[in-house]
């Protein structure tokens, strides 16, 4: 490495906490974000928009739930693929979180930064 060259910015444990609290429940969503209020990172700023992409699909799946339960087999199916995948997602974000990178969930990560733009900033 020459002298000219920076070194790769590691992110601080604190960064790393508020992003990995973020993932693990509702309430570690909240600590996340009192957290994150008293000390602003991009880190933080990006995991809490990403669970909170999590979260609104997680709910707008909810809501879905309503019909495809009355769908036999193929509704039931598409319910436990559904959260199974969203299981997969949070665990994926959490993977990130946990080594300090702002890694977008597959399929959806890159518009929860762009809807949720202006949240936690």
């Amino acid at each position: 490495m020459s002298s000219t060259e920076t070194p790769p910015v590691t992110p601080v444990a604190e960064d790393r906490t508020v992003a990995i609290l973020a993932y693990i429940t509702l309430i570690g969503f909240i600590i996340a974000i009192v957290m994150h209020s008293s000390k602003k990172t991009a880190l933080g700023a990006f995991h809490l928009r990403q669970v909170l992409g999590l979260f609104v699909t997680g709910v707008a799946f909810g809501l879905s739930v309503i019909v495809l339960a009355f769908i036999p087999i193929l509704g039931w199916l598409a319910i436990l693929l559904g959260w199974l995948s969203l299981l997969a997602l949070v665990i994926m974000g959490l993977i990130a979180a946990a080594s300090g990178q702002m890694k977008p969930v597959p399929v959806l990560g890159e518009k929860y930064q762009k809807w949720f733009a202006n949240a936690f900033n």
